[in-house]
């Protein structure tokens, strides 16, 4: 299917959109064009959707590529599973309860929340919380306090790093370690020292001190790909978005009747053609829009090449025997992080599969997989005794180099909006400028944003669901 870069509107007059990207971002975004109106294809170089949030199977197991989970207060993306009707498929616990496990002293604790109004909410786990003394405890409290002041909208946020903040403010190493990394590694992909003092901030704020149930945990029971990949697709064609994938865009250019042309060369799973549009949203990494921005498109667009990427490594493990009761645990004192249990989404019918993520894992990244086997079973056992004994029927490893962006101190700066110089081109990302660390919300809310500024320049109203999530 071919057409001419100068080709006409079509007869119905409606404009035409192109979404480059096949992630949450731009499924996001060809959703929401579609849903006001627009007729919209989508461009996907991978054989499936769902960008680094993705299933694949190994033997008779569907393995998610990473654990991913989100918050209640991640609107954007509970607005996504809505729009997809995958809702029931990823839901959320009832209140926050995270089991914290110190595998020095052999001795749990649990961050827990109560009905109670911020901050009291939080205020009987951290009076119990056993892994930081009384002191440690109300430092924390004073911490929490001064970090809910900081106004989010001060570009100098960005300027600072959160563990030097942190030890500002009264934080020990045990503290940052037992409570605030804990959380902080998890979200921002970045120890504290590492991350910056505005993301690190937006993240507490409203994670933790905006609404009791905002840290509310929610995680999917089904292989991710069952909800990005089939569900997403289901609700693309619903919505009449044509969808094309391992079809990889090789330039997008501005054609002389103000509209875009957007090449595909030819290939294996394509005869090559020119697509002609109104809109063009670019939800690709980074490096990649780069790569396709015209010249002048954005405001210092090299900058986009010094936004960095942060790994995570992630192990799985399957065992004979059941050895862990709860559905998650994390870590201290031990070089393990989350684990989650994987076995009912997985298909396993015997044994249990655990998946073991590591965030911030730039020194781990390309150890051989035998290194990482010698080091992980045995802290697995250390911190689980049904573990011990076990048989290990098989332990894989996969790696997302360029997991997320780098969080580090500046970045914000670096992050471009949606609207580029250029009209009728977008780009979105979970990297651009949605004031979110690298989650799938932020992805969300790229696609929503790109979708939204679009939209408004063609004069094209949203549906309800659309707005409440803008």
């Amino acid at each position: 299917m071919s057409s001419n870069g100068d080709a006409s509107p079509d007869e119905s007059s409606r404009p035409v959109g192109v979404v480059v990207g096949g992630g949450l971002a731009g499924i996001t975004a060809a959703l929401a064009l579609a849903d006001g109106g627009m007729d919209v294809t989508l461009l996907e170089g991978r054989p499936r959707l769902g960008g680094l949030a993705f299933s694949f199977k190994r033997g008779d197991l569907t393995v998610d590529n990473g654990q991913h989970v989100y918050l209640r207060c991640c609107t954007a993306y509970r607005w996504f599973l809505d729009r997809i009707d995958g809702a029931s498929l990823a839901p959320l616990q009832e209140r926050l309860d995270v089991p914290v496990l110190d595998a020095g002293k052999n001795r749990l604790g649990r961050l827990r929340r109560t009905a109670l109004p911020v901050p009291l909410h939080l205020a009987m786990s951290l009076a119990t919380y056993p892994h930081l003394t009384l002191a440690e405890r109300a430092n924390v409290g004073r911490a929490a306090l001064a970090l809910k002041g900081l106004d989010l909208t001060d570009p100098a946020l960005d300027e600072r790093d959160f563990g030097s903040w942190l030890a500002e403010h009264g934080q020990s190493q045990r503290a940052i370690e037992a409570l605030w990394d804990l959380v902080g590694i998890a979200t921002l992909n970045a120890v504290a020292g590492e991350a910056s003092l505005a993301l690190a901030a937006m993240v507490f704020k409203t994670g933790l001190l905006s609404d009791p149930g905002a840290a509310d945990i929610g995680w999917a029971r089904v292989p991710l790909g069952d909800i990005h990949d089939t569900l997403a697709r289901k609700a693309l064609d619903s919505a009449g978005v044509r969808t094309e994938l391992r079809t990889r865009v090789t330039s997008i250019s501005p054609t002389e009747n103000g509209r875009w042309a957007v090449e595909v060369p030819e290939g294996p799973d394509s005869s090559g053609q020119i697509l002609a549009a109104d809109t063009v949203v670019l939800a690709v990494p980074q490096r990649e829009t780069h790569g396709l921005l015209p010249d002048g498109a954005l405001d210092g667009q090299d900058r986009l090449l010094d936004i960095g990427t942060a790994p995570i490594l992630n192990l799985h493990v399957v065992y004979d025997r059941k050895v862990l009761k709860r559905p998650f645990f994390t870590a201290l004192g031990s070089p393990v992080q989350w684990v989650f249990d994987r076995t009912e989404a997985s298909g396993l019918t015997e044994g249990q599969y655990l998946a073991v993520s590591q965030s911030a894992a730039q020194d781990e990244i390309d150890e051989p997989v035998a290194v990482l086997r010698e080091r992980y079973l045995p802290e697995l056992e250390r911190l689980l005794p049904a573990a011990r004994g076990a048989k290990v029927h098989d332990f894989f490893v996969t790696r997302e180099r360029t997991a997320t962006f780098a969080p580090t101190p500046g970045t914000g700066a670096l992050r471009p909006a949606a609207r580029t110089r250029v009209p009728g081109l977008y780009v979105a990302g979970a990297w651009t400028a949605t004031g979110w660390p690298a989650t799938m919300e932020s992805a969300v809310r790229s696609g929503v944003g790109a979708a939204d500024a679009a939209l408004a320049a063609l004069g094209r109203p949203r549906g309800h669901l659309f707005r409440e999530a803008a």
